[in-house]
């Protein structure tokens, strides 16, 4: 089952007029999702009923990133263009922008909240990273000098309060002290000493990263961030250990510090062809909110498959064959533009292709 995707009939939902483009669901109220289209409409969810509850007409073009407020999933956060706001989702179809942020000078990939709720990361064509403070309603960090082309993802890390992971299609995965403006890390899979290590001929861009809701999982201690990239590969990367392997980095032109001028981390896996994985591009990755926290890890590519992996095997002292590596791989039939997990145990995977239909699995 593991090697070949497995066709699972989905329970469909509709309310979008265009290409679904983001989804995310609560953790306060399981089963409730909200997705956002090319269409310009944020679209609400209660998959304990069949209809769409609601829908927020939010923009003339793409609703590109949604966010949850943090505790308090009656706020959802959402950029369109080069513009962000804030919604109160309560007042459904009659929402008006509570809050609202201008700052990006190009079209926003990505925006994630931290934790506290009072800071604001927001990512762009340009490479630029705006680091909003929700509290004070401003502007208060622009973080410039890792990404020389599209940043395409940017994540908190809950463990780690002044942390940022960024993601661009120049192929870089930055660390950020994002208080005092500061890269600590970068990894360049542009130049990795081994060229052959993605599956296809498509450049290793980083398209998504994914960090899980806390380092407690399955009983131990995991600093982790998950990378989607282009050349088909989902690397899981030990911050820490990074983090220790660059204690004595050679610069570069940039800066950064790039893929093959330090010793990666010696936790650092891949997950590929090999195991089962992807051949074409990683679209998306997530960690898995159903069950136990985090055991699984999730990703989407444009080879129209979901795998779902066992990621934590490699990290074990036991020995483990690569066959072990993918618990199982769905066939979705169209390109996976993204996808999210419900902390339920039915209905828990929700997928996001090119088609104006959402996806729903049980994992």
């Amino acid at each position: 089952m593991a090697g070949e995707a497995t066709s699972l009939k989905p329970r469909r939902l509709k309310g979008h007029t265009g290409a679904a483009t983001c989804c995310i669901s609560s953790s306060d109220r399981p089963g409730f999702v909200v997705s956002s289209g090319e269409d310009g409409l944020i679209c609400l969810f209660d998959l304990r009923s069949q209809d769409v509850v609601s829908t927020i007409d939010v923009a003339k073009g793409p609703v590109s990133s949604l966010c949850f407020k943090s505790g308090n999933d009656d706020f959802v956060y959402a950029s369109a263009g080069t513009e962000i706001i804030c919604l109160d989702i309560r007042m459904g179809s009659q929402s008006e922008p509570v809050e609202a942020y201008n700052y990006n000078k190009d079209e926003i990939n990505q925006i994630s909240l931290n934790s506290k709720a009072n800071v604001l990361a927001t990512v762009d064509d340009c490479g630029d990273v705006k680091i909003i403070d929700t509290n004070q309603k401003r502007l208060c960090k622009s973080l410039r000098g890792a990404h020389s082309s599209i940043c395409s993802s940017a994540q908190f890390v809950p463990w780690k309060p002044w942390a940022l992971i960024t993601g661009g299609l120049d192929s870089k995965v930055a660390l950020w002290d994002f208080s005092k403006a500061r890269k600590l890390l970068v990894i360049d899979y542009g130049v990795q000493e081994n060229s052959n290590m993605g599956q296809c001929l498509n450049p290793a861009f980083v398209h998504s990263i994914a960090v899980p809701q806390t380092d407690k999982i399955l009983g131990a201690s995991y600093k982790i961030c998950a990378v989607a990239r282009g050349d088909g590969v989902v690397d899981v990367l030990d911050l820490e250990s990074e983090l220790r392997a660059v204690t004595k980095p050679r610069s570069n032109k940039g800066g950064g510090l790039s893929g093959n001028n330090h010793e990666s981390g010696d936790k650092r896996i891949h997950l590929d062809y090999s195991s089962g994985g992807h051949t074409a591009a990683v679209s998306c990755v997530s960690f898995s909110t159903f069950g136990e926290k985090g055991k699984y890890l999730i990703s989407g590519g444009n080879d129209s498959t979901v795998k779902v992996w066992n990621w934590s095997n490699r990290f074990s002292s036991v020995q483990s064959s690569l066959a072990d590596d993918l618990a199982f791989s769905i066939d979705i039939k169209k390109k996976v533009n993204w996808l999210c997990t419900s902390p339920t145990d039915s209905e828990n995977l929700i997928v996001c292709d090119t088609s104006k239909v959402l996806k729903v699995y049980t994992v």
